[in-house]
């Protein structure tokens, strides 16, 4: 098998198990692990089959208009592009596109984040990280390093946090972002902090290629897809609420789409 790039570029779809975890820090703590299914692909080139669909109805489909850009209103590919151009990465023939997203599930579409991933070969040059509230909201973080020089896994790319995601926690503070992005292995760790409050999230997976049997026995194993993922979202709410933790008005979003 070749690097992700070829992978990618060919029109396959992985499909990645991932574990996902969140902990928060400070005074309050909360803690909570599941599995959530990704998948990477190039929207450019990338292929239907089987349970898979593309801009329709489908057990599991991916549809352009869900990513990139204003929510419920994306440009797909061609706003990413876009976006990496103006922060001074122009798009030549070696380079591939990769999205990481939950798919739709029977037609139902959240993703509390998405990333939008610049390969050159085993290269990972950037990463877009597309983040969703609850309450309609998107805005992006794009991760690079100087001169777009390889991200390698020890690197840590720092962002002030301008964007309300959870309405326990202030927008202040910022973001540690590390990404591990390989044919066989895909890691993302984040850490918001703000002062001696914050979280750390992470994502580990080991990318597949998509079966037709592992689509249907993630539908059986955690059934309900996004929706499921919004269900959760609402009861680790709600626990942090009986905890304790201060709810927080929703304040405006950030003027720019991406930062």
């Amino acid at each position: 098998m070749g690097d992700l790039a070829s992978i990618l570029a060919g029109g396959e779809v992985l499909h990645l198990t991932a574990d996902v975890s969140h902990a928060r820090r400070g005074a309050l703590r909360h803690a909570f692990r599941y599995r959530v299914d990704y998948l990477l692909l190039s929207p450019e080139v990338v292929r239907p089959r089987g349970l898979f669909r593309l801009g329709r109805l489908g057990l599991f489909s991916f549809h352009q208009p869900d990513h990139g850009g204003r929510r419920k209103a994306g440009e797909g590919a061609s706003w990413a592009w876009a976006a990496l151009e103006q922060a001074g990465l122009p798009r030549d023939d070696t380079m591939t596109l990769g999205l990481m997203a939950q798919p739709r599930f029977l037609g139902f579409w959240f993703n509390p984040v998405s990333f939008w991933m610049v390969l050159r070969g085993p290269d990972l040059l950037a990463v877009i990280a597309e983040v969703n509230n609850t309450f309609g909201q998107r805005h992006s973080y794009l991760c690079h390093l100087a001169d777009f020089a390889p991200i390698r896994p020890e690197d840590r790319l720092s962002t002030e946090k301008l964007f309300h995601v959870s309405p326990f926690q202030d927008v202040s503070g910022g973001y540690e972002f590390r990404f591990t992005v390989t044919n066989e292995k895909v890691s993302v760790l984040i850490r918001q902090i703000n002062g001696a409050e914050g979280l750390v999230a992470t994502l580990h997976a080991l990318p597949r290629p998509l079966r037709q049997p592992a689509l249907l026995a993630a539908a059986l194993r955690r059934p309900g897809g996004a929706l499921r993922i919004v269900a959760l979202i609402y009861w680790q709410a709600l626990r942090l609420r009986l905890k304790g933790a201060a709810y927080r008005r929703l304040p405006a979003p950030p003027n720019e789409e991406i930062s």
